[in-house]
């Protein structure tokens, strides 16, 4: 992974393999960038949600739960 700015940039390659594991022939360059970008947000997104439910929480640090609860609960 690489940090560019505020911006995260993940390897593009594990997101090609991604795709053809859920049954993709083939896959464009520019898809596998937009698949790498948006799993990116998203994830940052819940990371960003995470460490609101851990200060909430009256901790530092973020918890697998956190995680979790901001997936099942939808946040936001």
């Amino acid at each position: 992974m690489y940090v560019v700015g505020e911006m995260m940039v993940l390897p593009l390659f594990p997101f090609g393999v991604l795709a053809k594991k859920a049954g993709a022939k083939r896959i464009s360059a520019d898809a596998v960038e937009e698949l790498r970008d948006t799993v990116e947000e998203i994830g940052a997104d819940i990371a960003r949600k995470a460490v609101v439910v851990s200060q909430h929480a009256g901790r530092r640090t973020v918890q697998k739960k956190d995680i979790e609860f901001v997936i099942t609960h939808r946040m936001g």
